[in-house]
């Protein structure tokens, strides 16, 4: 089985999903807030829908072609979110996605866990490019990716059908080059 490094941040700890992760996961992840901005998150989240993520996560690991991060407190260990880079090997660009449990939004967790996750990509992967999409009512997540230095590219109108209902995207990059830059400015 291959490994998963483990990050640390300043108030975050990143690391490896585990089958005791599970009932975390499935406590935070049933929430209908979360599943409305994520996809392939059901709602109800329940226990099989647990399962068959956690083998996805598995396989991607094992594949290198996914690389899911359980994002925790350093100060406790239990799952409040994931983040997690999916890898096109052919053009050596991943999408970068997340969520984090309701209760914690607000604290800087997604931007922090962000900001762990594009230097992974950069620095460990030899990313060139990393790109990430949001629901244009999600301004929340508009917030992290700008303060992570991520440019607004594309604005792709009704572009995918959830629910019956057809909803509009942005789509935001950052190239290697563009990641430096950003990190020179501090």
């Amino acid at each position: 089985m291959k490994t998963l490094e483990e990050i640390y941040t300043p108030q975050l700890k990143l690391r490896r999903m585990e089958l005791s992760d599970l009932p975390s996961l499935i406590k935070y992840a049933n929430n209908k807030k979360i599943a409305a901005n994520i996809f392939n998150m059901s709602y109800p989240y329940k226990e099989t829908d647990a399962i068959f993520r956690y083998n996805v996560i598995l396989q991607g690991l094992e594949n290198e072609n996914r690389y899911i991060f359980a994002i925790t407190f350093k100060a406790h260990n239990e799952l409040i979110g994931e983040i997690g880079l999916n890898i096109d090997k052919e053009h050596n660009r991943a999408e970068v996605g997340y969520w984090i449990a309701e209760e914690f939004w607000g604290q800087g967790v997604a931007t922090e866990a962000l900001e762990a996750a594009l230097n992974f990509g950069f620095k460990s992967l030899k990313l060139n490019k990393i790109f990430a999409t949001r629901f244009l009512d999600n301004v929340s997540s508009e917030k992290v990716l700008l303060k992570n230095g991520m440019i607004k590219e594309a604005e792709l109108i009704e572009h995918y059908s959830i629910d019956g209902v057809y909803k509009s995207i942005n789509q935001y990059r950052l190239t290697k080059e563009e990641h430096l830059s950003f990190h020179n400015q501090d």
